[in-house]
């Protein structure tokens, strides 16, 4: 508001007494148009012309058309931060200098996935962290099928310089992984084979990992398999390229009512409005090897979610027929876990993770989509210590050129 406008309305008139009712009708009017301008778009609303909806495609070359034009004012006024061009030159301060590699040898043979590239980029950031690329120096990290270029100290590009080296090194040959999901009811499993396993440190709590040798491996399956809550939920054969990922999922999706969707057009006045929540378990596994092949650095992901109940809410949905109808809606009740890790270790080790008791998903009618679900007429809902084991097998074999 104007100072003449707090004039106008708070001052008072040369008698002492307050506004006259026309000073206070100028002010009133002064103020509505204020806020009048205030919350008015330059042009009127009448005139510009709806928002259109355009495909992602058309997106890559900037706003255009209607949708440029409902865009707010604010993106094509002057920034009110001060920005300058600057000298033309990249700074370097910390001694930053400026690599670019040849990853041609490793991209062009990978065939499982369009962007392999993106790979070498997913384990620099973990080999440096990711505040290398976004703190006081300045740095840069780019990628193509062809080419990785790299603007940083010389500490940091030699890092980046062993990480480009395990890829190319092995020409993206595909590497043969024995990759076990099992689950047991029962944790004891631990006392019979306690002296095949050596404990690695591990991050998350509640979670256990081991090293042991390949006879020790082949022995602690067998073991296992021996037992009657022993369950194995995906075929342990992988191949993947050095570098890349692979996994195994079971997963199913458990349908409810969430609600209801008021219709007079039907007998009771409502239809049901359902949906699909999904559960189970899926795992995935990055390996890359050394340049010497004697170690292997992965990762391993996995989430577990179970349904452990659809709680029933009941509301009233009255109509004329039923003026005492109520209805029945859902409210999943859902236990879920997750693990994301790095291990390292010799590549003639077998590695043992123990993910702990973790929540299992179990389908309506009773069987269990993996094992660990209590009985029927059990309240609990199902647990099972969840092991995930890892051998390398060596490299594939590639077919003799003629």
């Amino acid at each position: 508001m104007s100072a003449r406008a707090r004039r106008i309305c708070f001052g008072r008139s040369p008698g002492g007494r307050g506004g006259t009712p026309v000073a206070l009708l100028a002010a009133a009017l002064v103020v509505g148009a204020s806020v009048a301008m205030a919350q008015s778009p330059a042009a009127p609303a009448a005139s510009a012309p709806p928002p259109t909806w355009r495909t992602p495609a058309a997106d890559a070359g900037g706003p255009t058309g209607s949708l440029a034009a409902s865009m707010p004012a604010a993106v094509g006024r002057a920034p009110l931060a001060r920005v300058s061009a600057g000298n033309g030159t990249l700074p370097n301060d910390h001694g930053q200098v400026w690599r670019e590699y040849d990853i041609s040898p490793y991209t062009l043979r990978v065939t499982s996935t369009n962007r392999p590239e993106q790979a070498i980029i997913d384990w620099i950031l973990r080999e440096t962290g990711y505040e290398t690329w976004h703190g006081e120096t300045l740095g840069v990290l780019s990628v193509n099928h062809r080419s990785l270029v790299v603007y940083h100290t010389p500490q940091v590009q030699a890092v980046v310089a062993d990480v480009v080296d395990r890829f190319v090194s092995s020409e993206a040959q595909a590497q043969t992984f024995a990759l076990h999901v099992m689950t047991l009811d029962n944790p004891n499993w631990r006392a019979r084979v306690q002296p095949l396993l050596k404990p690695v440190q591990v991050q998350t709590p509640g979670v256990q990992a081991w090293l042991l040798e390949r006879e020790g491996g082949a022995q602690l399956l067998a073991e296992l398999a021996r037992r009657i809550d022993f369950r194995e939920y995906n075929s342990p054969q992988q191949v993947v390229n050095n570098g890349q990922s692979t996994g195994t999922s079971l997963t199913r999706g458990r349908s409810y009512i969430r609600g209801v969707v008021p219709r007079a057009d039907a007998y009771q006045g409502y239809q049901p409005d359902t949906a699909v929540i999904d559960e189970g378990f899926s795992l995935e596994f990055s390996p890359l090897l050394s340049v010497d092949g004697k170690t292997i650095d992965a990762t391993i992901k996995c989430n577990v979610d179970q349904v452990e109940a659809l709680v029933p809410v009941m509301i009233d949905i009255p109509t004329s027929l039923l003026p005492r109808q109520r209805v029945r809606i859902e409210l999943p009740q859902v236990a879920s876990f997750r693990f994301h890790e790095r291990f390292r270790w010799p590549s003639d080790k077998v590695l043992l993770v123990s993910l702990g008791m973790v929540p299992l998903p179990a389908p309506a009618e009773g069987k269990s989509l993996v094992p660990g679900l209590s009985l029927p007429f059990s309240t609990s809902p199902a647990r099972a210590d969840m092991l995930v084991m890892v051998e390398n097998k060596g490299a594939v074999a590639t077919p003799a050129k003629r």
